[in-house]
C-alpha cells in the first residue's frame, strides 16, 4: 500500500553490515588525547530513586573516538563543522578498494593511483558522490592500541600502519568527484607518508576540500567491491570537529 514500506521490506532481504567497532571504557584512542577523556555509561540516576524508577547514564568522549567521522573544521580553522552536514550527506554509493595483500608484504603500504585505476578497470569508475573505503585488513588489530599503531613493527617505537597517499586522494576527489573516504587505521595517511611530509598531509588535504572522512572502520572484508550503499549516523551536536559514528552498509 505504501511504496517506501514495501521497499524497506525488500531492503531487509539484503545483507546489512555493521562497519563500526563497539565502544567501552577500554577502547583505544589517539595517544595525544589527555587521559580521562573517556567515561562511558556513568550512572547519574539509579534504580530505586523515589523520584522515578529508571536508569540514566552520562557519556564523555573525544570527538575522534573509535569509529568516527571527521568534519573539515577538525584540521582547517574556520571550516565547516558538524552542523553544516545534513542527513542527505550521510548516504553514499560505496566503493571498497582492497590492498590487503600488499599490506601483508608491507604494513606501511600507501595506496597508489595505479591501485585505484586497477580497481576501476575491474569494477567501473568511482561514481560522483561515492564513499571510497580502503580495505587493508588493519581492523583485525582492534582493540590493541600497540597493534593499531604498529609501534612494535620497528625497534624505534614509531607508528607503522597502511593508508592513503596524497596522489590517490587527489585522484578520487579531483578526477572522480568522490564525497568522502574511509579506512581502518587511526589516521588517513599511511605512516610512511606522514613521516615524509612531517604532517598528516593526506588528512589535511581531504578536510581542506570540504570533504568528510570516517576512520577506524571494520568489516570491510564482508562487502562487495562495488554496488553497496553506506549510511553514517551520529548525534546532531553543533560545533563538533568529529563524532563517534555508527556506520553500516547494505549490499546484495
Amino acid at each position: 500500500m505504501y511504496k517506501l514500506w514495501n521497499e524497506l521490506q525488500e531492503l531487509k532481504k539484503l545483507r546489512w553490515i555493521d562497519l563500526s567497532h563497539p565502544l567501552d571504557n577500554t577502547s583505544p584512542y589517539w595517544s595525544g588525547i589527555p587521559d580521562g577523556s573517556v567515561e562511558l555509561c556513568k550512572t547519574v540516576f539509579d534504580w530505586g530513586n523515589p523520584m522515578l524508577e529508571c536508569l540514566i547514564q552520562t557519556f564523555k568522549f573525544p570527538g575522534q573516538f573509535g569509529t568516527h567521522i571527521d568534519f573539515p573544521g577538525h584540521f582547517v580553522k574556520g571550516a565547516p563543522l558538524s552542523e553544516a552536514f545534513g542527513v542527505k550527506d550521510c548516504v553514499f554509493p560505496l566503493c571498497v578498494v582492497d590492498i590487503s595483500e600488499k599490506v601483508k608484504a608491507d604494513p606501511c603500504y600507501a595506496v597508489t593511483v595505479d591501485d585505484i585505476k586497477e580497481y576501476e578497470a575491474k569494477y567501473g569508475a568511482i561514481p560522483d558522490g561515492a564513499f571510497v573505503a580502503l580495505y587493508t585488513g588493519w581492523s583485525k588489530n582492534w582493540p590493541d592500541m600497540d597493534a593499531l599503531s604498529g609501534t612494535k613493527i620497528k625497534e624505534d617505537g614509531s607508528e607503522n600502519f597502511p593508508g592513503w597517499s596524497l596522489p590517490a586522494l587527489k585522484y578520487i576527489y579531483e578526477f572522480r568527484s568522490a564525497a568522502a573516504n574511509g579506512h581502518e587505521a587511526l589516521d588517513t595517511d599511511a605512516s610512511a607518508e606522514a613521516a615524509k611530509a612531517g604532517d598528516l598531509a593526506c588528512e589535511r588535504y581531504v578536510l581542506q576540500q570540504g570533504k568528510l572522512q570516517i576512520e577506524v572502520l571494520c568489516n570491510l572484508d564482508m562487502l562487495p567491491p562495488a554496488g553497496a550503499l553506506l549510511f553514517a549516523g551520529y548525534p546532531n551536536i553543533k560545533g563538533a570537529t568529529g563524532l563517534p559514528v555508527r556506520v553500516f552498509a547494505i549490499c546484495e
